[in-house]
């Protein structure tokens, strides 16, 4: 039996290398010929894993949380099969395994660490049987692929009530703190009322008690609908977070710090990523830390050596050979998705002093959701007045043009140009002799296309190496 599983493992890979040859990356080919000749693969190799495995979801921050978590279980001195190059469908996991995979039931790690896109989550756990499952967030993303945030509750909810794994849950989300109520979940949450917002963003989610239907009170917003919250009808509220997150010091798009509780002991946590949205990361992976009885000095130590995940916040130096002065530019690729993804990058680029200089990409390809409605939930109007030139691009360029005009950018200073090389150098050249840095906001296809750009011109390096 284990020889006919090598066979083939070995025609899985062959794909892989077949595919490699032909400029793909070979993230998911390899494992979706492997799940056609084994569909349960991912099930008999995630067995060989000595030390089992966990899963993180969410509708933001999977990719950078399992990042971050990777780095905090290695310095745990655990061995991990991570898919850290973000293809998180079952295609993907099986491929990651694959690679892992030995003969003889051997495997190249003890501990498999995955992110799962939130409708396969199930599906996926159900085969590996994870030790723990990391739920971030849940926020409105690609209606037309995912439907209503209720959709994916209700069925993370169904097996969190079939599978025996420790829950480690968002308490500041409604949605994800109620799989929680009943079971042995470990909570982790942000307490910093100097972060506390206003108001709730007209495009927030989860405004309604999933017990009783009642709105909820906020007593304090922090990111989208995360925050402090009661429902005044039936008296369900957020439950008291484990692993804690106060003091927390956000530095514009470069870096944030916080103070990180857990039942245990508290330590300052410095990280080279920026955003409220990277401290609730943070606190994601090192909750699954202190469930792994990792010391709290060694997951500070993973969280700070935590570098940004390709497209996450990453800069890569630009060349400018054409350039009236030629020399080099900081780019900035700031990936943004949905309306909650992109106000926290819009929030944190206002924390930024002085104009920016922007290179707006917008897709509308199945990984990105086919209605890009979403734009007129994202604040732009934070930067209205703070935009030197945007350059607009991807195939729908000229609907974010269009969105930022009526965000109150003079249209004097907004570029549409749909071809991504073009529309890169332009906006690389656009205010270079500021020497400014120019910030990359594309959609999750573009990000893979402008990276692929990037590299193809030696100034970034591969994702998938």
């Amino acid at each position: 039996m284990a020889a006919l599983l090598d066979a083939k493992l070995a025609v899985a890979r062959g794909v892989g290398a077949l595919s490699r040859l032909h400029g793909g990356g070979a993230t998911s080919m390899p494992g979706k010929v492997l799940m056609r000749l084994q569909p349960d693969a991912i099930a008999a190799l995630g067995a060989r894993l000595a030390k089992g495995s966990a899963l993180i979801s969410a509708t933001n921050g999977k990719t950078t949380t399992a990042a971050m978590a990777a780095g905090i279980l290695g310095e745990g001195e655990l061995a991990v099969v991570h898919n850290r190059a973000g293809a998180n469908m079952a295609g993907g996991i099986a491929a990651t395994l694959l690679a892992a995979a030995g003969p003889r039931g051997r495997m190249a790690g003890d501990f498999g660490l995955f992110e799962v896109d939130e409708l396969w989550l199930a599906a996926v756990a159900r085969q590996l049987r994870p030790g723990a499952i990391v739920l971030g967030n849940l926020f409105r993303d690609q209606l037309d692929r995912y439907g209503e945030l209720d959709t994916i509750a209700d069925s993370w909810a169904e097996l969190a009530t079939e599978l025996p794994t420790q829950l480690i849950l968002n308490a500041d989300d409604p949605m994800i703190a109620d799989l929680g109520d009943g079971r042995e979940a470990l909570f982790f949450g942000v307490e910093d009322d100097s972060l506390a917002r206003t108001g709730m963003a007209h495009a927030a989610d989860a405004k309604h008690c999933r017990r009783c239907g009642a709105p909820y009170v906020f007593d304090a917003v922090y990111l989208g609908h995360l925050g402090r919250y009661h429902c005044p009808s039936c008296g369900h509220g957020r439950p008291t977070p484990h692993v804690i997150a106060t003091d927390v010091r956000l530095e514009g798009v470069r870096a944030a710090s916080f103070t990180l509780s857990t039942p245990k002991a508290q330590a300052r946590v410095t990280l080279a990523l920026p955003g409220l949205y990277n401290v609730y990361n943070a606190l994601a992976a090192a909750a699954l830390g202190y469930t792994r009885e990792i010391p709290l000095e060694r997951i500070v130590a993973g969280l700070n050596a935590t570098t940004p995940a390709f497209g996450r916040a990453e800069t890569v130096r630009l060349k400018l050979p054409g350039a009236a002065t030629p020399g080099e530019r900081e780019l900035r690729i700031l990936l943004v998705k949905n309306p909650a993804g992109a106000n926290e990058v819009l929030r944190t680029l206002a924390l930024e002093p002085g104009e920016h200089d922007l290179l707006g990409v917008l897709n509308d390809q199945i990984a990105d959701g086919r209605d890009v409605s979403w734009i007129w939930d994202a604040d732009f109007e934070l930067l209205a007045d703070r935009v030197r030139s945007v350059t607009c691009s991807g195939n729908r360029a000229a609907d974010l043009a269009v969105r930022l005009k009526y965000a109150g950018i003079d249209t004097a200073r907004i570029n549409v140009q749909s071809d991504l090389r073009t529309a890169l150098d332009q906006a690389a050249a656009d205010g270079a002799q500021a020497g400014s840095t120019l910030y990359a906001l594309p959609t999750y296809t573009a990000m893979l296309a402008l990276r692929e750009l990037l590299v193809a011109r030696g100034e970034a390096g591969s994702a998938w190496a």
